[in-house]
């Protein structure tokens, strides 16, 4: 009855599906899994979860930094099947389970690449750098070790049943981001500002052809300020984040860097804030 149970299993954004299989891609592990795992959990009597899901549940940005009352409106089938698995956590909770949910920014850690090795082969051949946008905007992402410190956190106070952000703190912006990647790396990669209106309905020309980049739920948001505030996990888990965005950027380019030359990658790599 004591037992622990830990679900961050899921389907990414990558690789980026066609409109018409989004919903068959996400919605059978990020919503059927949940289900089934609710209901093993039922059926064995252990009443313990701690629960990832997104941010992307939030969709647009209405106020920043976003807390957990922020408006939900996801902007497509992955944080809509996101989404779902909240409205199931919360009709188990009134059957008496525990549930505690984390809506994380991009998780980066060791083998978690996804889409950034797109970004990682453009800077690899000195080619520029696109950003949508100006790059002013800040970019905020989550070490999964911080994740994992924020699960064991919750399962230690009792597994509130309560949702938390979880981002890194004084995220940087894009420019600034991507720039010290630029030089992390070595590359002669500039960086491309883009006008991002123009940009994105580009993109959202291309997905309608069936010929899509990115995923809508990526670009649509790429140039507003996306940050989460994760004070309440602080307040209430004693959960405050490690690692810096930069390390955790250029941590994982070191880490593509060595598959690519058939190296080993150092475990947990990532250095951890000052």
């Amino acid at each position: 009855a004591d037992d622990m149970v830990y679900n961050l299993s899921a389907k990414m954004l990558s690789p980026i599906q066609v409109r018409a299989k989004r919903h068959a891609f996400f919605f059978p592990v990020n919503y059927n899994g949940t289900v089934n795992i609710i209901e093993a959990m039922d059926r064995a009597g252990a009443p313990n979860l701690v629960h990832f899901t997104t941010d992307m549940i939030y969709g647009h940005t209405v106020v920043t930094p976003m807390t957990e009352d922020h408006p939900v409106a996801p902007l497509g089938e992955y944080g809509l099947s996101k989404w779902k698995t909240e409205l199931l956590a919360h009709e188990w909770r009134e059957r008496g389970m525990n549930i505690s949910l984390f809506r994380p920014r991009l998780i980066i850690g060791p083998g978690r690449l996804g889409i950034l090795s797109k970004l990682f082969k453009l800077i690899d051949l000195n080619l520029p750098v696109p950003m949508i946008g100006s790059g002013r905007n800040p970019y905020q992402f989550i070490s999964v070790f911080d994740c994992a410190e924020a699960a064991r956190l919750a399962w230690k106070a009792g597994v509130p049943n309560e949702a938390y952000n979880l981002g890194s703190l004084n995220p940087p912006p894009v420019r600034k981001l991507l720039g010290d990647l630029i030089r992390h790396a070595g590359s002669r990669s500039i960086l491309l500002p883009t006008p991002g209106w123009a940009v994105k309905r580009t993109l959202d020309l291309l997905d309608l052809l069936n010929m899509p980049l990115m995923d809508p739920e990526q670009y649509l948001i790429a140039d507003e300020e996306c940050i989460l505030d994760v004070s309440k996990g602080e307040r209430e888990l004693g959960w405050v984040p490690q690692y810096r965005d930069e390390d955790m950027l250029n941590a994982a380019y070191s880490e593509y860097r060595a598959a690519i030359d058939g190296k080993a990658a150092a475990a947990g790599a990532h250095a951890p804030a000052e």
